[in-house]
C-alpha cells in the first residue's frame, strides 16, 4: 500500500453495481462491520421488472423497483455508503484497488463486480416506446421468471437461429400460440432447427422488424406478412455483458465476456470477485443473491486472513 494514503481512506470494499447481487453484498458485509461504499449507475435490470411473481416471499408479486429500493434501504440501514456515479476505470496497484469513477477516484482493499447484463432491443424500437410497452408487460425479456404470465396467451418471439428457436419452445410449454418473427429480412434456420419448430408448432415470420405500435394490451409488430398482435413479445437477441472493468483489471473471461469465478466468487485476479449476470449462470434474481452471499462472506474471510477483524 502507498503509505501517503491514509489507511482510513480505503475501503474495506467498494461494490460495483445497485441490483439484487450488489445491495445483497452490501448487506451481508456491512453487517460484518467492514466499510462498504455501492456504485449505482441506475441501470440494474430488475428495476425495470414491472413485478416479479417468482421471488419467494412475495406471494402478490414486487416491483422491480420496490425490491431493490427495499435493498438499498436495508444496506444503508447499516452502514453502507451508496453512490450514484458511474465506474469508468479499475485496477489494481499494490494491494488495493484504485477505482475510477465519473466523479472521482475511490481506493479498496477488495472489489465486488455486479455489473450484470444488458439486453439486446427490438431494432428500431425507441426507448421511450420500449420502456411503456415493458411496463405493460407487452414486452418482456425472462420467459424463466414470466412464462408463467402468457399461459395460453398470444407470444411472439423477435428471433432467429438456434437462440431464437431455444427461446421458442421454451415458451411453447406455457402456450400453443407462439410466432417466431425473423429481426432482419429472412430467417436464419438450419434442418435441425426447422425440425424441432415444426415438431413443436410454433408459427414464423420473416421480418425485417422495426415498426411497432401500442393497440389496446396489444403490441403489434410489423413482418413481411404485414401487422400482427400479441400479447407478449420477448426478444430473443442476446445480450451485452457488461464486464470491461473486469477485462481493465485483467480478470479471465469467457468468449462471449461473462467474468470467470471459482466456487467462491473469485476472479482470477487476488482481490477482485464478481457475482450475478456478469457471471455465467440462469439470470435470475435468487441465483445473484446467493452468489453475493457466497462473495460477501468469501470477501470477509479472506479481510480477517490479512488483518485481525475484532471489535
Amino acid at each position: 500500500m502507498d503509505e501517503t494514503i491514509d489507511a482510513k481512506d480505503i475501503d474495506d470494499c467498494i461494490i460495483v453495481g445497485g441490483g439484487p447481487a450488489g445491495l445483497t453484498a452490501a448487506i451481508y458485509l456491512a453487517r460484518y462491520h467492514l466499510s462498504i461504499r455501492l456504485f449505482d449507475c441506475g441501470t440494474s435490470r430488475a428495476a425495470l421488472i414491472p413485478c416479479t411473481h417468482n421471488h419467494a416471499g412475495y406471494p402478490d408479486g414486487i416491483a422491480g423497483l420496490d425490491l431493490v429500493g427495499r435493498m438499498l434501504e436495508q444496506a444503508e440501514k447499516y452502514g453502507v455508503v451508496h453512490e450514484e456515479k458511474r465506474v469508468e476505470h479499475l485496477a489494481k496497484t499494490g494491494d488495493c484497488f484504485v477505482v475510477g469513477t465519473d466523479e472521482g477516484t475511490f481506493r479498496a482493499r477488495k472489489v465486488l463486480l455486479a455489473t450484470g447484463v444488458f439486453n439486446r432491443h427490438p431494432p428500431g424500437m425507441d426507448d421511450a416506446f420500449h420502456d411503456e410497452a415493458l411496463f405493460k408487460g407487452l414486452l418482456r425479456y425472462c420467459p424463466v421468471c414470466d412464462g408463467y404470465e402468457v399461459t395460453d396467451k398470444r407470444v411472439g418471439i423477435i428471433g432467429t437461429g438456434s437462440h431464437g428457436t431455444a427461446e421458442a419452445i421454451f415458451l411453447r410449454s406455457f402456450t400453443r400460440d407462439v410466432t417466431l418473427i425473423s429481426p432482419t429480412d429472412d430467417h436464419d434456420l438450419g434442418s435441425e432447427c426447422l425440425a424441432k419448430l415444426d415438431e413443436a408448432g410454433v408459427a414464423r415470420v420473416d421480418g425485417p422488424c422495426g415498426d411497432y405500435e401500442l393497440r389496446g394490451d396489444k403490441l403489434a409488430v410489423k413482418t413481411a406478412e404485414g401487422w400482427q398482435e400479441f400479447d407478449s413479445v420477448y426478444p430473443a437477441l442476446g445480450s451485452d455483458v457488461r464486464s470491461q472493468l473486469a477485462q481493465d483489471a485483467g480478470a479471465d473471461c469467457t468468449d462471449v465476456g461473462c467474468i470467470k469465478v471459482d466456487d467462491h466468487q473469485r476472479t482470477s485476479v487476488p482481490g477482485l470477485f464478481a457475482a450475478g449476470d456478469v457471471v455465467l449462470g440462469l439470470d435470475q434474481i435468487s441465483h445473484a443473491m446467493g452468489q453475493a452471499g457466497v462473495a460477501a462472506t468469501t470477501i470477509r474471510n479472506d479481510l480477517a486472513d490479512e488483518r485481525p477483524l475484532l471489535r
